[in-house]
């Protein structure tokens, strides 16, 4: 058995949108410190390149390609743009997402289609315009990845009025395992993270009330960069070549073990 270079990215391209920050920073920044070469993407060029140039200081390899992906043309012109350097793409995430709250009965049209648009509808259009660039660069010894950032308010039952955004993340996690099925011929293997609370401009919760946030945690704390570097690292490297369709949960316990730390705090 050879374990040494089990997590390693050494020599892969990655791609991944919404990568100037949040979720997304904290997965480009892990694999940059595993070796890889990674594109990054996101709306706002100026935070993207200043990412980018953050994440090479010391002598790691992260180029910015600004882009709006929230439409099927956006998504064509980043995967040309990317494709235009890189004719061989190993790993694809597809992050970028929106949120949107409001109530039911106020709940407009617009926070609708925004929000399926980027979350669900963007992963699939992408995925599908960067799949000539996979194929080039997948093989049944080494594999290409799609890694869909999904959410467990996908999962699990949210108190928050945000109708569209756990339709869309719920969407995407089906949409990982479809996508899955049949890109797995192709030597493309497809799989989903679905990120807890981790502090961001997104979660902002988390990110501004950490500690109260916590105590409705089983873990009793938020995610960290390493957390959810951690778990991309693993389904993007050697390690993860058997994690096909599913979803992983990184989360601290929150859409699993809450119900039964709830249960077990009732019979004592």
């Amino acid at each position: 058995m050879n374990t040494k270079d089990l997590f390693s990215l050494k020599g892969r391209v990655a791609l991944i949108t919404g990568g100037s920050r949040g979720i997304g920073k904290m997965i480009a920044e892990g694999f940059i410190a595993q070796g890889a070469k990674v594109y990054i993407s996101a709306r706002k060029a100026d935070a993207c390149n200043q990412t980018a140039k953050d994440l090479s200081k010391d002598g790691g390899q992260c180029i910015s390609i600004p882009m709006n992906v929230s439409t099927v043309a956006g998504a064509k012109a980043l995967a040309s743009a990317v494709m235009a350097q890189e004719p061989k793409v190993d790993i694809l995430v597809n992050n970028a997402g929106a949120a949107w709250g409001g109530s039911f009965d106020e709940f407009p049209e617009e926070g609708w289609d925004k929000v399926l648009n980027l979350n669900a509808k963007t992963p699939f259009f992408l995925t599908q315009a960067m799949a000539p660039a996979l194929r080039n660069a997948a093989s049944a010894a080494r594999p290409a990845k799609v890694i869909n950032i999904a959410s467990i308010d996908g999962i699990y039952l949210t108190h928050r009025e945000t109708y569209s955004y756990v339709t869309s993340k719920a969407g995407l996690i089906q949409l990982t395992r479809l996508m899955a099925a049949r890109l797995v011929k192709d030597n493309i293997y497809v799989s989903a993270i679905a990120p807890g609370a981790f502090k961001s401009d997104m979660n902002r919760e988390a990110r501004d009330h950490a500690d109260e946030v916590a105590k409705h945690i089983p873990s009793r704390r938020v995610g960290t960069d390493e957390d959810m570097a951690g778990a991309a690292i693993f389904l993007a490297s050697r390690a993860g070549d058997y994690v096909i369709g599913s979803t992983l949960t990184v989360d601290g316990g929150v859409a699993f073990a809450s119900p039964a730390m709830r249960a077990l705090q009732l019979e004592e």
